[in-house]
């Protein structure tokens, strides 16, 4: 192992993510561009990343659909600026491929708030459940799931279930009670959330309402249902994005993550987008884990291809059994 390799693996192991020196007249960009085109590399970012990240970017979009249009390419090495579990959803779609997160500890507060040994503990108590995971989880906690689903086809994924099965939902409580209320189905939910969504303030929201009349409220299902019950439309990140796209409304209040405003900007520029307003005293939304990655980061983490995914052969195999289930039901119904 080189020495730079060997420095490079040691701050890994102490931080989680390559905290070494960058030079301050790098042009991280043009840096970046040169290192996709030698190591056949891609780089997938979130709509909750920084706009640099987003710019420097090959695809942009939610996890899942990143995942899968990575799979779909030749790139020897994908790049997920995002969270861990979207990463790992990459390398399972993608196992023959070399998988790098920027930062190890950009985690999710929705899939941490479901461990998988606790969780396994959970479903023993209800053995003919069917268990439905919002794809927003570890990679463990799908292989203790029969169909993933994702905020676009979750409503379709609950009403393909037999009316005679119980259903067991996890993690996320608020799409779940959102389920609920959309199909009639009386589910077992898990007690689980995401941060960023449960900290908008209903009451700060009105006011912000009142100064801006012609503002309609878009809303993740992720939100709380105090949220939802006064939006105007409640969709996925993707689905919140092309509805600001193609309605003809001209403002928005977004209740989600305030990245997506970024995209919301670059694709209708003559539209406004104000973000809703939590309940405390920060100005903005955004995701701390998802913000733990950087230009600097992204670069370092593509030069040393470190901190590469690395999930076992069994471990991905029971994990995409819930994957390819949610895709031949998706694939039934034409979506």
């Amino acid at each position: 192992m080189s020495q730079s390799i060997e420095k490079a693996q040691q701050e890994l192991n102490k931080h989680g993510y390559l905290d070494l020196e960058v030079d301050p007249t790098l042009d991280l960009f043009e840096e970046i561009e040169k290192l996709k085109k030698e190591k056949n590399a891609i780089i997938l970012a979130h709509y909750y990343q920084e706009g640099d990240i987003q710019d420097i970017a090959d695809y942009i979009g939610d996890s899942l659909g990143l995942s899968q249009k990575a799979a779909s390419t030749d790139a020897d090495i994908i790049v997920f600026a995002g969270v861990h579990f979207m990463a790992e959803t990459a390398k399972i779609l993608s196992p023959s491929k070399k998988v790098l997160l920027p930062d190890l500890k950009a985690g999710c507060s929705l899939a941490e708030s479901c461990p998988p040994h606790l969780f396994r503990k959970f479903k023993e108590k209800y053995p003919e459940h069917v268990v439905v995971s919002y794809i927003n989880c570890t990679a463990e906690l799908k292989t203790l799931t029969d169909i993933v689903c994702t905020s676009t086809n979750a409503v379709h994924i609950i009403e393909s279930i037999p009316k005679d099965k119980e259903i067991i939902f996890a993690p996320d409580r608020n799409l779940g009670k959102y389920l609920v209320k959309k199909t009639g189905r009386d589910m077992i939910l898990w007690d689980g959330a995401c941060m960023v969504h449960e900290i908008f303030s209903h009451e700060k929201i009105v006011k912000l309402q009142m100064r801006h009349p012609e503002a309609k409220l878009i809303a993740h299902p992720e939100c709380e249902a105090h949220i939802l019950e006064i939006a105007d439309y409640i969709g996925s990140t993707s689905g919140l994005l092309k509805y600001t796209m193609e309605s003809g409304f001209d403002e928005f209040i977004v209740a989600t993550e305030a990245g997506i405003i970024h995209q919301m900007e670059k694709k209708s520029p003559d539209k406004k987008f104000y973000p809703a307003p939590p309940n405390n005293t920060c100005a903005c939304n955004d995701c701390p884990h998802m913000k733990r990655n950087t230009m600097e980061k992204l670069y370092l983490c593509m030069k040393h291809e470190l901190p590469e995914i690395h999930l076992s052969d069994q471990l991905i195999k029971e994990a995409r059994a819930s994957i390819d289930r949610m895709m031949e039901i998706s694939a039934k119904a034409g979506l």
